[in-house]
């Protein structure tokens, strides 16, 4: 078929070059793409406490725009500390707070330590902006409310021993709330493991022979549940030992023609490896007749007729540790 006079013989195959340029999008020319506004995102985990004389704060340093692209470049962190106003309102404490820095930066988190007394007996509210290389930020980040209080006892003279049914602890603190933290790793992880009115506290939850490490801290319930924490004590370390058991409770002595039979009660929440048993004559020192295991009794036959006797009993450990010695009890053979 030849193509009309005065048009070119590829005319005809245009509009399928055509549709299939159209199809697969070469060449096609959009129009201009805005430039990216490379702001920084807000910080919405900023979160605080007042610790002794200082109140710690951190958040996560944001790695991404408002659009969602990493951050090229280094930003500046504009972390203020003010008073509030009533109403409140943000351009007025934005103008007045106090900007705090430079912080700790460690793994995408940034902390600051900054002295509270100041603010003592009110509520200091804390916020913080990203600013990036450009100038250019979203605008503050969730503002953290602290009520300063006057700053709690560090506890002092920690002390730890091994006592009737764990590891027994002591402090030296005013207040009426304390928190106990304990770690058995190394190095030292801490765990809070117990809360407490008091200036003690008795850790039943331990394997003798394992070292422990302990810290205690102040604390004060506050409103909104918020609490002010006291700094925490020195840390005092510990390994446990079984402690040596309970002596023998109910020593018998009954007379027979041929011997002297004791008996005594069992204690079976003591962990008893054996029995000690000791015999004096008369007034005389006591000296150690035999060991028993298991039972709780004994038969001593090695007597003589109208000699009066005295006995006690002394439980050994399975650590090897003694027991104070029983009550005594007496007898004679007519």
């Amino acid at each position: 078929m030849k193509a009309p006079h005065g048009v070119p013989g590829t005319y005809r195959y245009f509009p399928l070059l055509l549709s299939a340029f159209l199809a697969s999008g070469c060449g096609y020319i959009a129009g201009p793409v805005p430039p990216l506004a490379n702001i920084p995102a807000r910080v919405h985990d900023l979160a605080a406490i007042q610790r002794g004389t200082k109140i710690v704060a951190h958040f996560s340093i944001p790695q991404l725009t408002t659009e969602g692209v990493a951050i090229q470049s280094s930003v500046t962190l504009d972390f203020r500390a003010g008073e509030g106003s009533n109403p409140f309102d943000m351009a007025v404490w934005a103008a007045h707070a106090r900007r705090i820095g430079p912080p700790v930066q460690h793994n995408g988190l940034a902390s600051y330590e900054f002295p509270c007394a100041d603010w003592t007996g009110k509520e200091v509210i804390l916020g913080v902006r990203v600013i990036g290389a450009n100038g250019k930020d979203v605008g503050w980040s969730n503002l953290e409310v602290v009520q300063v209080v006057a700053p709690l006892d560090k506890p002092e003279n920690l002390k730890a021993e091994t006592a009737d049914g764990g590891v027994r602890l002591a402090w030296q603190a005013r207040g009426g709330h304390f928190r106990v933290l304990r770690s058995s790793a190394n190095p030292p992880s801490y765990d809070i493991v117990a809360t407490v009115t008091a200036p003690e506290w008795l850790d039943p939850h331990v394997e003798f022979g394992t070292p422990y490490s302990y810290l205690v801290q102040t604390f004060e319930p506050l409103s909104n549940g918020k609490e002010a924490q006291g700094e925490l004590s020195g840390a005092f370390r510990i390994i446990p030992e079984a402690p040596a058991p309970p002596a023998p409770q109910g020593l018998r002595a009954v007379p027979t023609p041929q011997s002297i039979e004791l008996s005594w009660d069992a204690n079976p929440d003591a962990d008893i490896a054996a029995y000690r048993v000791e015999r004096a004559e008369g007034d005389g020192p006591f000296a150690k007749i035999g060991d028993v295991e298991g039972v709780p009794s004994y038969s001593d036959r090695a007597v003589r007729r109208g000699v009066a006797y005295r006995y006690q009993v002394v439980a050994v450990g399975s650590n090897g540790k003694t027991s104070q010695p029983s009550q005594t009890a007496s007898a004679t053979i007519q």
